[in-house]
């Protein structure tokens, strides 16, 4: 009898041709072994048939039936609607994806089942593109067990994906030999590798065993922290310039002409950042501070050592309208003091942008501040010392690292600043190759802000309240949220909001700034604003960061559940700057979730954005917190950071002694979790 040669390649197993090869790559799986630690993403239960009769809608459910009509609709989008039944009634099956000759497979199978989701459409129950499978004569036994459902991509779907996986798991532990690349004392009571792999990805009965997942978990988050160490490690090797900080002229003149003096922590923090840039290897801090808690003006005067010393600083933010507010900003504290300032934005004119080309190229100019435009290859800078970054997560892995490459033979120090705050679990597990200052004071002065749930139907109690507040001198701003991040459609909505309040408020002057509009036109509004010339301002969540205007006192939200915590306590952070008692008042729709309120009552409960931070993580997962879904940073195929917050510590320790005595195995556990996501961390 011939044996069955074992496969080597992907392209071995029974459903890979080279186009699902292809498929398999942009999952980052190129060998068989990958294909292990592609793990479930969640699991379905398809273990029992239900009625049509008993269907619970947005449930996903399996059902038993046949097919008895199809029908193709022309339109901009081709669709096939088919007519499903089982013994209990109809359901129709809409389609967008399809061929004549699936359709006709359709329609001659003696049996269907369907997976999906039902709705309610026209009045009939219906299904958009549920998965069917097809059956000739009587349909097997179901399944036991609950399925996988894997990350995906286009042209791989979840059946031949699940297929593809079980196969490997078929060739076993002796075909794979994994090594244990854990020590035996904390593997001891833990289940073996394969064991926890297996039964992830072939669940016996309910969900995997808490004990295999933690397992697995451990590695994964082994395998993390070493790799931002390690990335760590590398950045060191780099060569900065070494700053003396000690007796900065300029920096003493700007302490003293402040008005207020700089807080306990704010000192603190500055001294941390001093003794990095004492340093001949580049600093790669993090400063988290709440809203308000003076990050900006550290970095000010974490800047003036180095330009005093010969070196250009550049400032990044995230958007035109917050770069230009630190410009403004940086021009007031450091002009006087001799010190040029330069803005570039990638909207400015030819001839003014030509020209701050050449001084920061000369190195006239010595603070650059700009958006993601100081990235672009015709920015070249003279001497660059030091990069601080504005709102970190709202820029990609990428660009960061082509701000750094800027140094020119040296390595700039980068200080990287967020309002976010982060919590612990966080911290360890994103942020692991940062240092962290933290500013956990509040400057003297400030007001806690009362923080209000509203129902859209009170909005003429709300006109009142603040046409009250605009007689005694008050400010307000009014933000309007979408579900889509669409800029058009976002700026229509805060023109309708303004042309109803400009109706219901017109002896008041109302302005509005939205993302369409050019910089100067939001400069010119936002400017009229800050120095009183109008009474309220309606925005987008533009304005989320980084505008201070103290006399404002009243933030209105419109739509408060569409937004994170987090970003709430962002735009909670423009009102509450000056002496006003100050309000933020959340204006919620008629259909407000149970979850929803309870999420808005911690907002009302609590102005400790840590405390908001860490609810959102474990309202939303950490990709949404942290930004990193967005910025293309590593994200876990299984940990999870509520779940598994108890494992961190004994991960830190683990991560140290690999990385001082055990680089083989440091390497080996990259390579197996993360691979080719490898190239995200380079920063």
């Amino acid at each position: 009898m011939p044996t069955t040669k074992a496969p080597e390649r992907l392209l071995d197993l029974a459903g890979v041709g080279p186009k699902v090869e292809v498929a398999l790559n942009r999952l980052g799986i190129f060998e068989l072994k990958d294909l292990l630690f592609h793990l479930p993403a969640r699991y379905e239960d398809r273990t029992q048939v239900v009625k049509l009769a008993e269907m619970q809608l947005g449930t996903p459910r399996l059902l038993e039936g046949e097919i008895t009509a199809s029908q193709v609709i022309p339109g901009r989008r081709m669709q096939a609607v088919l007519t499903f039944e089982d013994t209990t009634g109809a359901a129709r099956i809409r389609l967008f994806h399809f061929s004549r000759a699936y359709l006709s497979t359709l329609k001659s199978a003696d049996h269907v089942r369907i997976f999906g989701e039902a709705r309610s459409h026209q009045g009939a129950i219906e299904f958009v593109h549920p998965e069917i499978t097809v059956f000739k004569g009587v349909p097997p036994a179901l399944d036991d067990t609950l399925t996988p459902i894997y990350p995906t991509t286009e042209g791989l779907t979840q059946p031949r994906l699940r297929n593809i996986i079980q196969q490997v798991l078929d060739l076993g532990p002796d075909y794979f030999q994994l090594a244990e690349l854990l020590d035996p004392a904390t593997l001891k009571q833990r289940p073996s590798l394969w064991d926890a792999l297996h039964a992830v990805h072939r669940p016996t009965k309910g969900l995997p065993p808490d004990a295999d997942v933690e397992r697995l978990a451990l590695e994964e988050l082994l395998a993390h922290r070493l790799l931002l160490l390690s990335r760590r490690a590398d950045f060191s090797r780099f060569q900065a310039p070494a700053v003396s900080t000690d007796g900065c002229a300029t920096r003493a003149q700007l302490i003293q002409r402040l008005p207020f003096d700089l807080t306990q922590a704010q000192a603190r923090v500055l001294s941390e950042i001093d003794g990095d840039v004492n340093q001949p290897h580049p600093m790669l801090r993090l400063l988290q501070g709440d809203v308000g808690s003076g990050k900006t003006l550290v970095a000010g005067l974490a800047a003036l050592p180095l330009i005093e010393a010969g070196y250009q600083v550049a400032l990044m933010a995230p958007t035109e309208l917050l770069s230009e507010q630190h410009a403004n900003q940086f021009s007031d504290w450091l002009q006087p003091l001799g010190i040029s300032v330069g803005w570039l934005s990638g909207s400015m004119k030819a001839a003014p942008r030509r020209a701050v080309l050449e001084h920061i190229a000369s190195g006239a100019c010595q603070m650059v501040i700009g958006t993601h435009a100081l990235f672009q290859a015709e920015v070249v800078f003279n001497r660059l010392g030091l990069v601080i970054i504005d709102e970190q997560h709202r820029f990609g892995v990428a660009q960061r690292l082509l701000l750094r490459e800027k140094g020119s033979g040296l390595t700039p120090h980068q200080l990287i600043m967020t309002a976010t705050p982060i919590p612990r679990t966080l911290a360890m597990t994103q942020y692991a190759d940062l240092d962290v200052s933290v500013i956990d004071a509040l400057p003297p002065g400030r007001t806690p802000v009362d923080t209000r749930l509203v129902s859209q139907g009170r909005d003429q109690d709300i006109t009142e309240r603040l046409d009250a507040q605009f007689s005694e001198g008050g400010q307000a701003y009014w933000v309007c949220t979408l579900i889509e991040e669409n800029d058009q459609l976002q700026a229509e909505a805060a023109e309708s909001r303004m042309h109803k309040l400009q109706t219901l408020l017109p002896h008041r002057r109302i302005g509005l700034v939205h993302g369409r509009m050019h910089s100067d036109e939001k400069s010119h509004v936002m400017q009229a604003f800050s120095e009183g010339a109008l009474d309220l301002l309606v925005a987008t969540t533009v304005i989320e960061v980084g505008v201070n205007v103290p006399n404002a006192n009243i933030m209105v939200i419109e739509n408060p559940e569409r937004l994170g915590l987090a970003q709430l306590h962002q735009l909670r952070g423009r009102v509450g700057r000056g002496s006003r008692v100050s309000f933020c008042i959340l204006l919620y729709g008629d259909q407000l979730s149970e979850q929803a309120k309870s999420r808005l009552q911690l907002l009302r409960e609590t102005n400790d954005g840590f405390k908001l931070a860490a609810a959102d993580l474990e309202r939303r997962g950490p990709g949404d917190v942290s930004g990193t879904r967005q910025t293309g940073e590593l994200l876990f195929k299984l940990a999870d950071l509520n779940h598994h917050a108890h494992l961190l510590d004994e991960v830190a320790t683990m991560a140290d002694t690999v990385m001082r005595q055990q680089p083989a195995i440091r390497d080996a556990l990259i390579a197996r979790w993360i691979g080719h996501q490898e190239h995200f961390a380079h920063v």
